[in-house]
């Protein structure tokens, strides 16, 4: 049939400009997109084999900037793009070309990968000017089509699963990536390998479960594409912080290809009583720089969905270091991204969000705000308001780093308490006052906004860095593999590789790491605040130095389940027994931050101290020396810190992170009679040998070692 015959197959109207995106009901299918600067926009449909155009039709309604048709008698299933006509003037920020297939920013399917093709530039590449010349060939065959889809028929496999709403103070967050977790996961279909499918898994999250951790955090799953230069290199983005579009799933994480299979997920981890929360990136797109491809946004209305440069529109405002910055700032820009959040809290039932690069979102005219649009539409939105907000406080833009400075009801990744835990176990100088602060929550960052403890995203590793095992295994980065010439990633890790650089045999090195690595996971489940914890971490997975892995997609990144040694199963069994502890003693997951029991407002909540290796509380002159790095931490509830407690209790944490063994005499206190140890870091399993010790006694603390001692009174 051609062309001209398929118009009579459809019944065309201007249709609605709301809801935006393709939206099906009985009878057709209403389209609405926005665009503040096009003349005129096309949408064309596309046979089921996404090759052939079978119909364009102009979008005849247009209001409020929003251009709409309604289209009766199309189903789910249609495929889609739209063509969008309008000057072609980069100095202006307009860079419209009809001759390119876009995207619909609402899409919530896509037919089929993202392939590169010269075709994808909306410029022509071969003219001096590059980007200031319109290319005028058509890109049809190679760009991804729309898929209609109709979310009345969302299948949803278990209806009376109800989120766990786990309370923050009680949040313990299982970093992750849905390929690396279970491509190499021997045990699972093959087909299901890397995807969604494998995760949803019964015995994939009763392994999460056992551990302990209460929410797993997935690395970006929105639709995301490989920049040009990892193609060229043959490497790809393994990360996914190269979003193509918010509402779509990434196509090779869904064995069955369709979006149900991601809803599944989350449904199981429910009903495991774990939460989902999603990693995403709304800082920016896949269309990169002036040089980038035009996919979606660019041609659709480049100079309303990004930041431009004040001197020329041509250019983009790179507060994020990809290229673009999307322009929240503006309210259709903000609506979009508003509306995705909906439909992955709401549609989806994920439980929350750890926003990438989050100080652009709340970057005004005037720089950051903590009382910008976007936090106060997230405030007041009724699906969002009870989700979990975790934002990455920084960017590289001007005023970029705010950690602290975030509204009530977030929490932001503490990149101080990850360098300060790394500096102090490496036994830098100096380092007891900062650690004190970090390990007791944080309150100078986040108690002037009254938040709690919970506010403090605790890590010592993410995805982006060592691994824990590196981390005591390496003084420098080896990342030869992303053919950067090993110059990229952080230049100050803070490792140290305990005697050797990279591998060992060493059983003396091979145990000062062991000891390490608990004392990193101790300190970090012990710690004030919500702690997270990089998945493979707790089994010793390595990227053999590699301080920068976002573009390896191979045994580099992906945990291998076949090859956990038993140093791997150990070191697994103590971090499930620390978060035990942590999980059984209230005082380590106070709501509120408990401060030295001379101030007023403490007399009735408890108290926390500080002593030294005597045994006596720590003099301000003391703090200051710089060789010392042996440390007490006394935590008491005087009356119910979190209304949980159902007796008293006091709890004494021993750091030394000295080279050498100290000895800590146990401060005096009355109505105690002796100690129980709880932790032991010298012992594999965590369990010392020394179950009681008296008040009277001298504790050794080996070289390199941490315990927890509980109180048992008279």
């Amino acid at each position: 049939m051609g062309l001209f015959g398929m118009l009579k197959r459809y019944k065309i109207s201007q249709g609605d400009p709301y809801p935006l995106g393709a939206t099906v009901d009985a009878d057709g299918v209403n389209f609405a997109i926005f665009s503040a600067n096009a003349e005129k926009i096309d949408l064309c449909l596309y046979d089921a084999s996404g090759r052939r155009e079978t119909q364009r039709i102009a979008l005849v309604g247009y209001t409020d900037q929003v251009w709409h048709v309604r289209v009766d008698g199309l189903r789910a299933g249609a495929l889609y793009g739209y063509r969008v006509h309008g000057p072609y003037e980069p100095h202006k920020g307009h860079r419209f070309n009809p001759h390119k297939l876009l995207m619909d920013p609402y899409a919530k399917r896509l037919n089929g990968p993202f392939r590169w093709s010269s075709n994808m530039f909306g410029y022509d590449t071969h003219e001096p000017g590059k980007d200031l010349v319109i290319d005028r060939r058509d890109n049809s065959a190679e760009a991804p089509k729309c898929v209609v889809v109709d979310d009345s028929s969302l299948v949803i496999q278990n209806r009376d699963v109800k989120k766990p709403q786990i309370p923050w103070h009680r949040t313990i967050i299982y970093e992750t990536h849905v390929k690396g977790f279970t491509r190499l996961n021997m045990a699972l279909p093959a087909q299901e390998r890397g995807t969604f499918a494998g995760m949803s898994r019964p015995e994939v999250l009763a392994t999460i479960r056992q551990l302990g951790v209460t929410a797993i955090e997935i690395l970006p799953a929105h639709a995301f594409i490989d920049e040009r230069f990892l193609v060229d290199h043959k490497l790809t983005n393994y990360w996914g912080y190269n979003t193509l579009n918010f509402f779509c799933l990434h196509g090779p994480y869904l064995s069955s290809g369709q979006r149900e299979e991601f809803k599944q997920f989350v449904d199981t981890a429910h009903c495991e009583g774990i939460e989902v929360i999603m990693d995403v990136v709304y800082n920016h797109t896949a269309e990169g720089n002036h040089l980038g491809p035009t996919l979606s946004f660019r041609g659709i209305d480049n100079a309303s969905y990004y930041a431009l440069a004040a001197h020329d529109g041509r250019f983009y405002a790179n507060d994020t270091g990809c290229g673009n910055t999307l322009n929240v700032k503006h309210p259709r820009v903000l609506q979009m991204v508003m509306d995705s959040l909906r439909y992955w809290a709401g549609t989806m039932g994920v439980d929350g969000f750890r926003f990438d690069l989050a100080t652009v979102m709340g970057r005004e005219h005037g720089g950051f705000d903590p009382g910008s649009g976007f936090f106060d539409a997230i405030r007041q939105d009724p699906v969002l308001a009870s989700c979990k907000m975790i934002a990455e406080p920084w960017d590289i833009g001007p005023g970029g780093y705010q950690l602290g400075n975030y509204p009530a009801g977030w929490s932001e990744w503490n990149d101080r308490y990850r360098d300060t835990a790394r500096r102090f176990w490496r036994g830098d100088p100096g380092m007891l006052p900062e650690f004190a602060r970090r390990i007791h929550g944080s309150s100078d960052l986040f108690e002037h906004s009254g938040r709690g403890p919970s506010a403090s995203i605790n890590f010592i590793t993410s995805h982006d860095g060592f691994t824990l095992r590196d981390l005591v295994s390496y003084k420098n980065r080896n990342n030869l593999a992303n053919r950067e010439g090993n110059n990229d990633g952080h230049h100050s890790n803070f490792s140290d590789n305990n005697g050797a650089e990279g591998e060992s045999e060493d059983p003396q090195i091979l145990q000062l790491r062991a000891r390490q690595k608990r004392n990193f996971i101790a300190t970090l489940f012990l710690s004030q605040g919500t702690p997270m914890l990089l998945a493979g971490d707790e089994l010793g997975r390595t990227q053999l130095g590699n301080n920068n892995a976002y573009c390896q997609d191979n045994e580099i990144n992906w945990i291998d389940w076949q090859q956990i040694c038993d140093e791997g199963r150990y070191l697994q069994l103590f971090t499930a027994y620390v978060i035990s502890l942590r999980k059984r003693l209230p005082l380590f997951t106070s709501k509120i931050y408990i401060h030295r029991p001379d101030e007023p407002e403490q007399k009735d909540i408890g108290s926390v101290r500080w002593f030294n290796a005597s045994g006596e509380e720590m003099r301000e002159e003391q703090w200051r020396e710089q060789h010392v790095r042996i440390l007490g931490w006394l935590l008491e509830n005087n009356a119910f810190v979190n209304r949980e407690d159902s007796e008293k209790s006091m709890l004494l944490l021993l750091f030394n992170a000295h080279n050498e063994q100290k000895t800590f005499c146990l401060p005096s206190h009355p109505g105690v009679s002796k100690w129980l140890c709880l932790l032991d870091t010298c012992q594999c399993d965590g369990i010392s040998d020394d179950a009681y010790l008296a008040v009277e006694s001298e504790v050794v603390m080996p070289q390199k070692s941490m315990r927890v001692l509980s109180a048992a009174f008279e």
